[in-house]
This record gives C-alpha cells, structure tokens and sequence, in this order.
C-alpha cells in the first residue's frame, strides 16, 4: 500500500505533464492580443523576480501599472526590480517536487508557498480591493494553477501531507487548492456585490526553474527536449496578463483560462461544501477570524 500511495502520485503527475506537452507541441501558444494602457493601476506579482512572474511584472509594467514584486528573496527582487527599470520607461511564487521540508511557520512547502501564502495575501488585501473596484473596472485577482490539478487529492484531514508524503503529490494538492480557493473567493465576493472578480489560469509546461527539484534522468529530458515542447516564460505569462487587464474579462469571475480561453477545471473544484471546508480550514490555519 505504501508503494502504491507514493507510486501512483508521480505517474498522474507525469502523466499529465506529458498530455500538456503534446497539446502545446500541436496546438499555437496563445498569442498576447494588443491590451490598453494601465496608467494609475497597481499590481502586485508574486514570484515576480523571474520565470513565468517576472516576465509578467514586466508586461504590466510595460502597460504602465505601478507593478509591487512580493517575493521571499530580498536580492533577487531588487535585481529584478532593476531589470524591469531598464527594459520600460517606468518600473508566481512557487515550489515544485521539494523534498519533505516546512516553511518557517511549520507548514509543508508546497501547501504553504503555493497555497497558503496566496490565501493570506490575498484576504489581507481584500479591504483594499473592495475599494479600490468600480462597476466600469473591476479589481482583480489572478491565481496561477495548472494541470497537475486534474490529478491532485485534497485530504481535508492531512493537508500537510504528514502521514504519506509524495512530492508529486503535495504539489498537485497545493494547485488544486488554488483552484478550490479561487471559485469560493469569486462565490463570497458575489453574494456581497463587490467589484472585484477572482480566476485562476493555469500558463501549460513552461520552461523555467520550477523544474530543478526533479530527479537527474527527468533533468536530462528536460534539458534535452524543454526548447522545443515547453513554453517559454513569456508564452507561459501570457494568460495571467491576459487575465490581469483583457477589457473581454471585465466583471467576469469564477473562470479556469488555459491559453487565453475559458476551460473546464477537474470535476472536484466545483463542490462548493468542498471550496467551504477548505476555506474554513485555511483561515484557522493562518488566524484569519471566520
């Protein structure tokens, strides 16, 4: 059993990222389409230092938006901050297949960084969001899943992964959650009328440093064949930026968006009892009162 609990989490892990490699290969990235100007609009990137956040701080910097880097490394922010200063006139924090560890407030990393972090960003600003939404431009939050949630398992009771971990599979919960989070969030934000829509989108397989963590065989595939079947980063940005400014988004919420298109998410992430739980959950988790 114990074979099978850890099996089994890698090869859906795997075989999910082979399905989105062959749909990338056969099918065109998404192509960004010309967005309006953001002067006077503030966005906050997580994981905006590099990879697939970095190039999307750029964009929205390029667009004229004051762009805020939240990340956990002070040096690699400032430099990316210093890049973005030189590439325009003005100015997706993440883990995958760490081994067992916990982040400094004892959570499992996966589920802390990928997930938890993003919940208390983002109730923390939910204040300011609400006032800052009008009926004509909506705030918004944009959440950056992906495939592997298609084969992740929420356990409600062991959402640190304590009793059988997996990389592969805490990681695919964490994405999952995201997802759950995000549908729920957009449902209270709903029922109280505020402007401000909530989605979520999930970039493919991009090409980035997310992938350092895999054993040494899956590295020399990658290393072998990423330019041709992954995306880059900035292919891999294009549906957050999308996401972040398209006028065709305005007031909508509640979207799942793969490669600049409303799709469906796993049949899971509309349980609303479920999105419930694991919402009540994260606010004991991270003291927010309920």
């Amino acid at each position: 059993m114990w074979v099978l609990n850890t099996l089994l989490p890698v090869l859906r892990v795997y075989y999910i990222g082979i399905k989105v490699v062959l749909q990338q290969l056969v099918f065109r990235p998404f192509t960004l389409p010309v967005l309006p100007p953001q002067h006077g609009k503030v966005a906050i990137v997580t994981g905006g230092s590099k990879g697939i956040g970095y190039c999307t701080a750029l964009h929205l910097s390029k667009l004229g938006m004051h762009v805020i880097i939240a990340g956990n490394n002070d040096c690699e922010g400032n430099e990316a901050v210093e890049r973005i200063q030189q590439q325009t006139m003005n100015a997706n924090a993440g883990v995958m297949l760490v081994p067992e560890r916990k982040t400094v407030d004892g959570f499992e990393e996966h589920f802390g960084l990928n997930y938890l972090g993003h919940f208390l960003l983002t109730n923390l600003l939910l204040k300011t969001l609400r006032k800052s939404g009008t009926h004509d431009s909506n705030a918004r939050v944009v959440t950056v899943s992906s495939a592997t949630h298609y084969v992740g398992d929420l356990n409600l009771d062991d959402l640190q992964s304590s009793h059988c971990y997996t990389p592969h599979g805490a990681y695919a919960q964490s994405k999952l959650s995201l997802v759950l989070f995000t549908y729920h969030l957009q449902h209270q934000l709903t029922e109280e009328g505020s402007h401000v829509t909530a989605n979520v989108v999930d970039p493919g397989v991009v090409n980035t440093d997310l992938y350092k963590n895999m054993n040494w065989a899956a590295k020399l595939v990658k290393w072998m064949t990423g330019w041709l079947f992954f995306k880059t980063a900035e292919e891999g940005a294009a549906t957050s930026i999308y996401a972040s400014v398209s006028p065709h988004l305005e007031g909508m919420g509640g979207c799942y968006l793969y490669n600049g298109n409303k799709t469906k998410s796993a049949d899971i992430t509309y349980d609303e009892e479920l999105q419930r739980k694991l919402w009540l959950k994260s606010c004991k988790l991270v003291g927010i009162p309920i």
